[in-house]
């Protein structure tokens, strides 16, 4: 009996160290998989928190700073099943800070002042013209006053001047042959305007509304690609000088700013005197792009940009056929400040 009990205990024993054993490698490589993956998100959120892009890839997947609560979840997770007690408390701080930043950025106070008019505008990425026509229709069923189309090449355009003149006969716009061209269409009479330089094209105009001068720019950046990012910086920073410039008169800068609030260079723009006319309506996390997997994934880089001047309500995000983007539509109230 004594050895059998002995012999028992000792497989028992066995099974136990065993055990022990074949936890060890899974932990392990838990704690590894959730090292690596708080370090990818502190990476990303620590520049957030540092008021910087970086450098490639953190500008692309600041982008998508909302998203990365999923890896911050999984690391902490993995470091709670690892038992790692420091990466507890990485993952804790990872995810803590990345919940801090999903909230919106900018000023949401209304103006003060008389309201004078309200104005509509709508603004579209039609991908090289290919979602001409969805934005037709949509023109159609909105009746916005002002309309900023951008990747707007030459057959878009006679498509818009085809279908559409009679409404709104009044434009200003880049010409181009691919990305580069855009255009503002405006039921009322739209005066010359500088456009802001850059790769792809941003027109300028002024609009006349209730005899206010109303300036007006189409903004498309280029995007922050691999290659690109001190380009996109560039020309979001030739945004941020013009904010600047216009800020203390009515104005909207509408558009492709391929930059979402996460961004410290699109933040730069709004500092500089514009506030998000989506955040201001309750909107300011709405992906627009890309549209073939928003709104559940995406992120917003499609605004309509105001200065003071302007309140904003019922922001709408339209899906348009042919096109990478959703559409933006705003009502903005015009005040006359005192």
């Amino acid at each position: 009996m004594s050895g059998t009990t002995r012999t028992a205990a000792g497989g028992a024993g066995g099974r136990t160290g065993g055990g022990r054993a074949a936890r060890r490698p899974g932990r392990t490589l838990a704690a590894w998989t959730a090292g690596l993956l708080l370090l990818g998100v502190s990476t990303v959120a620590g520049c957030r928190a540092a008021d910087r892009d970086g450098v490639t890839p953190v500008p692309q997947l600041l982008a998508f700073l909302p998203w990365l609560l999923v890896p911050a979840g999984a690391g902490l997770l993995l470091a709670a099943l690892a038992r790692w007690r420091t990466g507890l408390v990485w993952g804790v701080a990872a995810l803590g800070t990345v919940a801090w930043y999903v909230q919106p950025y900018g000023r949401p106070a209304e103006p003060g002042g008389r309201p004078v008019a309200g104005l509509r505008v709508l603004t579209a990425n039609v991908e090289f013209g290919r979602g001409a026509s969805a934005l037709i229709e949509a023109v159609r069923d909105e009746r916005p006053d002002l309309v900023f189309v951008a990747e707007c090449e030459t057959t878009c355009a006679d498509a818009l001047t085809a279908a559409l003149a009679d409404d709104y006969p009044h434009r200003r716009a880049v010409p181009g042959t691919g990305s580069d061209g855009s255009v503002i269409l405006g039921r009322r009479p739209l005066a010359p305007a500088p456009a802001l330089p850059g790769t792809m094209g941003m027109p300028g105009a002024t609009a006349d509304v209730a005899g206010h001068p109303v300036h007006l720019l189409l903004a498309h950046p280029m995007p922050p690609l691999p290659g690109d990012v001190g380009l996109w910086r560039h020309e979001l920073g030739l945004l941020r000088d013009h904010a600047a410039r216009s800020a203390d008169r009515p104005t909207v800068v509408a558009g492709d700013f391929n930059a979402s609030q996460d961004h410290a260079a699109f933040r730069g723009v709004l500092d500089a005197g514009l506030r998000d006319a989506a955040r201001l309506a309750g909107a300011a996390r709405t992906p627009t792009w890309p549209a073939r997997t928003a709104p559940p994934l995406g992120a917003q880089i499609d605004h309509v940009l105001v200065s003071e001047h302007f309140g904003a309500a019922g922001a709408r995000f339209l899906d348009l056929a042919d096109t990478d983007h959703r559409a933006l539509v705003v009502d903005l109230t015009l005040y006359e400040r005192t």
